[in-house]
């Protein structure tokens, strides 16, 4: 089994071969969604060891008090159990005699053509056709086409709705209702356990001989979670059946159903399954291409003329992506670590989301950055109870969130120690605190590049005076007079229990300096906002704080070399030869060697923790000093993270290393679409896919928000010709088309000057500027 690149300009990911070995790779990456829902892209055949998930956004359950809140793993609506003359159909018998696997990332469609001779030596050809519909949050649509090559044939063929999957073994859904309506609509109902919310599901089978439908008659069979129908249908020599096989899933957490008693939801969903069986497949996946067009591929298209086919199907995959995993639909809703293609992470939200994917959104879509900072405004009461929880003061965010109100969800326990033979107790719930200000950041990133005031009134200045008030009361005193924070893991998870991580004290202090700044403005400017906010968190009270602890808070100073100690001890630990982790096919392969105590005390990282800090703070450092450290980390980080590359290659070419700019994106880029069969298996890594576009627009583009102002200085590796893309800027839509010797910009919306330099020189743009490079 391999993945096929040859079909990259015509939008397509593909493999060209089937090995059992490595089914995850395509479950994973080709996985369908729209953000409401996403579903793994497991074959209709069943095959051991295939990991069978669908996810909807935002319906977490606790299994028990043993475990944490996470997405459960419902009802599969996809497996379909063929026989063909009484042969069950599968890959792992017979002999393929062609098989190829694509998904569409202009159509999100996937479709895998199979020429099957069974072990009685009859051939046969079947096509799989699956989407999920961007315009129709609730549609599952699959198509079978299977034609015999040796002459007549019977097909036997089963498929409904199997309420037995799990996530791990935990079982998050009590059974409810099923049902056959009108002899072909079968509905299952199931409910979380904990959270009590309800699932309704449908499917409805339809066939046609040579597109000529045929009314077959379905025998029904019900057992323990399972509602399935089994049909025989004879297909003569040279005809072609075509079996459609559309479902839908509708729940009580859905924003347009909430209230709604049971009996009421199961009569919409029913009525909605019942509309789209009327139009069929064929009709709805123009519908959901159409919806990909007007989002996506003709509203922000990034377009890389490159000698190399992949970097623009690497983009594609990206953007692809960052829509089917992103809950649009709902601002109580958030992006999970590996968005909905697989149970890794449990549908956690991290510090991804601000870091590395909010961008994204902020200079494509300004309305679902909105949604996804509003989920953290909403959040402020697990901020709250966490900060409390811990004798502070403010709001402390969770290192992992899930549902609105949850709180922290960080699991406690994790992989095994090589050393002592237990579980490794996962720190960064308790003291990867950066994250709340990293939060605070996302909100001011957005306000900054969108102008949107009526966010910043209502959410924004909420959450950067309440995170800078967790701030003021998290700084301990030190016997230098001085402010520090101790014992904390920052973005280097290799680094537990530091203190004074440079990345967490310089992200707190800028944290109060706008909150401080804010405070403030809203003061004079502002009078009846600032007093509701007075009211709320005790402004008054803690303007003087902020300003007294904001002269005395540590912040790691170069030393002579220019290098900045990364946290207190960093500096001093051991080195080791990094040249066999620095060469690994798969990522943390360190932790074969060593334990998390050992790696704790050499120096060595995980991924960007100085560096991503000059990529945020990038005015407050010299190039002199963000070069002499990029020279000393760069070196010691084995970019253990899928974050860690984007960051790395963005300041690459930021210090005019072209080259290796280039390298790590390409790095970047292959780290799920790329040939290696195994580093999916648990899903996509989405704020690696959401770095991808930064290392092009950010990167590549030169496009960066600096203290409020737009700045473009490209700079494109020597393997691309050119560079097309579209952002965003306080409500202009900008397209930007660059070479190597011109950067064109033109103001699309036109209804506002838009200022910006590039390099350091000033420009306006209100229709089309012509900058030479």
């Amino acid at each position: 089994m391999a993945m096929d690149y040859s079909r990259a300009a015509d939008w397509i990911v593909a493999e060209d071969s089937f090995d059992p070995e490595y089914l995850g790779k395509c479950e994973s990456i080709m996985c369908q969604g729209n953000g409401y829902l996403c579903l793994r892209n497991a074959t209709d055949e069943f095959n051991p060891g295939e990991q069978r998930d669908l996810f909807v956004a935002g319906t977490f359950n606790k299994f028990d008090d043993n475990e944490v809140t996470e997405l459960p793993n419902a009802a599969d609506i996809s497996r379909l159990d063929l026989r063909l003359d009484g042969v069950r159909f599968s890959l792992l018998t017979g002999k393929v005699e062609s098989y190829d696997r694509a998904l569409n990332l202009k159509t999100g469609e996937t479709t895998r053509r199979v020429v099957w001779a069974a072990p009685n030596g009859k051939r046969y050809q079947l096509v799989f056709s699956r989407f999920v519909s961007l315009d129709r949050l609730h549609l599952i649509a699959q198509k079978v086409e299977v034609t015999p090559l040796d002459g007549d044939m019977e097909l036997d063929i089963t498929g409904g709705i199997n309420g037995q999957m799990n996530n791990g073994g935990s079982q998050h859904f009590s059974e409810g209702d099923k049902r056959l309506f009108e002899g072909r609509h079968m509905q299952y109902n199931q409910t979380t356990g904990q959270s009590g919310i309800h699932f309704v599901f449908h499917t409805t089978f339809s066939f046609a001989m040579d597109g000529v439908p045929q009314d077959e008659k379905g025998f029904i069979v019900m057992d323990r979670r399972i509602i399935k129908q089994e049909f025989k249908v004879a297909i003569p020599a040279g005809k072609t059946l075509t079996i459609q096989k559309l479902s839908t899933v509708y729940t009580s957490r859905d924003r347009d159903s909430e209230g709604l008693e049971l009996s009421a939801l199961q009569e919409k969903a029913l009525a909605g399954q019942k509309e789209i069986c009327a139009l069929g497949y064929d009709a709805l996946l123009p519908e959901s291409a159409r919806a990909w067009a007007a989002k996506v591929w003709d509203n922000v298209p990034v377009t890389i003329q490159s000698e190399n086919a992949f970097d623009q199907l690497a983009i594609r995959f990206a953007q692809y992506h960052l829509y089917i995993m992103t809950p649009m639909h709902d601002n109580r809703m958030n992006i999970g670590a590996k968005g909905l293609s697989g149970e890794g992470y449990k549908g956690h939200t991290f510090w991804d989301t601000e870091m590395f994917i909010l961008p994204y959104f902020i200079y494509s879509a300004p309305e679902v950055a909105r949604s996804l900072e509003e989920y953290r405004w909403l959040s402020l009461p697990g901020a709250h109870k966490k900060a409390s929880g811990n004798q502070y003061e403010g709001a402390q965010f969770p290192w992992e969130s899930a549902w609105i109100d949850d709180g922290e969800v960080t699991p406690v326990w994790g992989a095994a120690d090589i050393v002592t033979g237990l579980p490794t107790k996962i720190w960064s719930g308790f003291i990867e605190q950066h994250i709340t200000a990293d939060v605070a950041y996302g909100a001011w990133e957005y306000y900054q590049v969108t102008g949107d005031q009526d966010f910043m009134d209502r959410c924004g200045y909420e959450l950067i005076l309440d995170t800078g008030k967790f701030w003021a009361s998290r700084l301990e005193e030190g016997t230098d007079g001085l402010l520090h924070i101790n014992d904390v893991v920052g973005p280097d998870e290799y680094k537990e229990h530091v203190d004074d991580n440079a990345f967490t004290n310089y992200m707190a202090a800028w944290n109060i300096r706008k909150a401080l700044e804010y405070s403030r403005q809203l003061k004079a400017e502002r009078p009846e906002l600032y007093s509701a906010l007075d009211k709320k968190l005790g402004l008054a009270a803690l303007e003087p704080q902020w300003e007294e602890k904001l002269n005395r808070i540590y912040l790691p100073q170069p030393r002579e070399d220019l290098v900045i100690p990364q946290d207190r001890t960093y500096l001093t630990l051991k080195d080791i030869d990094l040249t066999k982790y620095k060469n690994q096919k798969n990522v943390g392969s360190i932790y074969r060697d060593y334990n998390q105590e050992q790696i704790t005390h050499m120096q060595v990282s995980k991924q960007a923790d100085i560096l991503i800090m000059f990529l945020l703070l990038e005015n407050q450092f010299s190039a002199d000093v963000k070069r002499a450290n990029w020279s000393y980390y760069e070196p010691r980080t084995l970019h253990d993270s899928s974050l860690s590359l984007s960051t790395h290659c963005i300041l690459a070419n930021d210090m005019g290393n072209r080259d290796m700019a280039y390298q790590l994106f390409s790095s970047a880029a292959a780290i799920d679409v790329g040939p290696n069969m195994k580093t999916s298996d648990a899903g996509i890594h989405a704020a690696s896919l959401a770095g991808i576009w930064q290392s092009v627009v950010f990167g590549f583009g030169g496009v960066r928000m600096l203290d409020g102002k737009l700045r473009i200085d490209p700079a494109l590796p020597d393997a691309w010709t050119g560079l097309d893309f579209y952002i965003y800027w306080h409500g202009q839509k900008l397209h930007i088309t660059l070479s190597h010797t011109t950067l064109n910009i033109e103001n699309l919306t036109g209804t506002e000057t838009v200022e910006l330099t590039v390099y350091g020189k000033a420009y306006q743009v209100q229709g089309q500027i012509c900058v030479e490079l």
